[in-house]
């Protein structure tokens, strides 16, 4: 009965190419205006897709080819695109109060204290949230307001993460394309192993990466002469999202929770990317039992509009000065309507979404690994959120060639499905849908992968 409702909010005809060619003339047009007038500087502006309608998991280009999204715009539609209970919200809000500058209203009130109810333990109930438009932005107030309550002035952040593309935020982001030629960034930052047991660095053959990865940074901030001696805090993806969707063992983040006690610094969990129930929780934080000090959140919350913020201990936030950091556009009147909305759908208990992406993600790893493909030589992920690291040799682990990505992507593009790379070597594909996506359309996309992989 579910999956049948979960079908209805999605165009029934995805796949469905109608042009003999990709992309077709109207979406080859559209795409050079774009050139033309946008910076490309953006992360897909090269790819080969213009969206005209979008509707579940599922959208239409200009020349009416309708495709599979397992993107969920890079993990943005947690509810799938303009669901019928967002858009009632939107059209409910805008005819009572939309822009309202930065004093208080009902539904930016409303939706602080919904975050409070839904937060991990911790923060759970006893916390205050500072509402952006964007990640990187949250990621900004993160560091600026951790620097302010410590007194402290370094940032530990890991090798692989992403956090943004601002000043602080850029400094905490480690990929080449983000940082080579825009520097310098703000100083105080020291990079530490992220526990990538794939591609790690060290010897595990006696402890796991993790466990290396964790002591590493108990070494930094708790042994004199390491240079890591004014640390104000350690930011940390729970899962790791750009760097290749690395899912670490419950043990890195209670190690790093330790060591960050003995030393003073704060522990800043950064779940722009893995929040929102995208890993069968609701905060990706909760599968170690962890609890963090601050948490930045975006993408899944605010769905269809721009939402992000950050939520800190109610103890740290006193430190704040009121006025110390405004946002003239943070938590609009539409925006926080539609967080809430987002919300209710995640909890709705008819739908179990959260607990859903767990068993549909486990079957979805199930299908990957079942085309035997020689180019795999990893599957690995949390619920909804799924890496397939590509190689060309699964003994030697050399990454995919960018000639056989570009030939994979442009055939699974072309047979109707939309899905992203990333990866320190830009060879991990991602199978991160929203939570609605139905079964039926999940494995129509995976088995078009598949077919992809065959063909190389």
């Amino acid at each position: 009965m579910i999956e049948a409702e979960l079908e209805s909010l999605n165009f029934t005809d995805a796949p469905k190419m109608v042009t003999p060619t990709y992309p077709g003339p109207k979406t080859a047009a559209a795409l050079e205006l774009s050139a033309r007038t946008e910076s490309m500087a953006r992360g897909g502006g090269r790819m080969p897709i213009a969206m005209d309608q979008a509707f579940g998991v599922t959208f239409k280009d200009p020349d009416g080819n309708t495709f599979i999204d397992l993107s969920a715009g890079v993990g943005v539609s947690s509810v799938g695109r303009c669901n019928p209970r967002v858009v009632e919200a939107i059209r409910k809000q805008s005819e009572s109060l939309m822009h309202s500058m930065e004093v208080n209203s009902s539904k930016r009130t409303e939706l602080a204290a919904k975050i409070s109810e839904i937060m991990p333990d911790g923060l759970r109930g006893d916390c205050i949230t500072f509402f952006t438009q964007g990640g990187s932005d949250a990621l900004e107030a993160a560091v600026k307001f951790a620097k302010r309550v410590t007194g402290r002035h370094q940032i530990i952040a890991f090798h692989g993460g992403y956090h943004g593309i601002w000043n602080a935020s850029n400094a905490l982001t480690t990929g080449t394309a983000y940082r080579k030629g825009f520097g310098p960034f703000m100083g105080g930052v020291i990079h530490a192993p992220y526990p990538y047991a794939y591609r790690f660095p060290f010897d595990t053959s006696h402890k796991s990466a993790e466990q290396i990865a964790g002591e590493y940074v108990d070494y930094l901030l708790n042994t004199p002469y390491t240079a890591a001696d004014d640390v104000a805090a350690v930011i940390v993806e729970p899962v790791q999202g750009e760097g290749g969707y690395v899912p670490p063992s419950p043990e890195f983040l209670q190690i790093l929770r330790k060591a960050c006690d003995r030393s003073g610094a704060l522990l800043i969990v950064d779940e722009v990317q893995a929040g929102a129930g995208r890993t069968g929780k609701m905060w990706a934080v909760e599968h170690s039992g962890v609890k963090p000090d601050m948490l930045t959140f975006g993408k899944g919350i605010g769905g269809d509009m721009p939402m992000a913020g950050l939520v800190m201990r109610s103890d740290l936030a006193a430190k704040i000065p009121d006025g110390s950091q405004p946002n003239t556009f943070a938590a609009n009147s539409i925006s926080a309507a539609v967080a809430l909305t987002n919300i209710s759908i995640l909890q709705d208990p008819r739908l179990d979404l959260v607990n859903r992406a767990h068993t549909l993600g486990l079957e979805a790893q199930e299908r990957i690994r079942s085309f035997n493909s020689p180019w795999v030589g990893e599957v690995r992920g949390r619920g909804l959120m799924i890496g397939i690291e590509l190689v060309e040799n699964r003994e030697t682990r050399e990454p995919l060639s960018r000639e056989k990505l570009g030939k994979l992507m442009d055939y699974v593009v072309g047979h109707g499905v939309l899905m992203i790379p990333c990866g320190r070597y830009t060879n991990v594909m991602r199978v991160m849908p929203s939570l609605t996506i139905p079964r039926s359309l999940m494995f129509k996309g995976l088995d078009i992968f598949g077919a992809g992989l065959a063909s190389l």
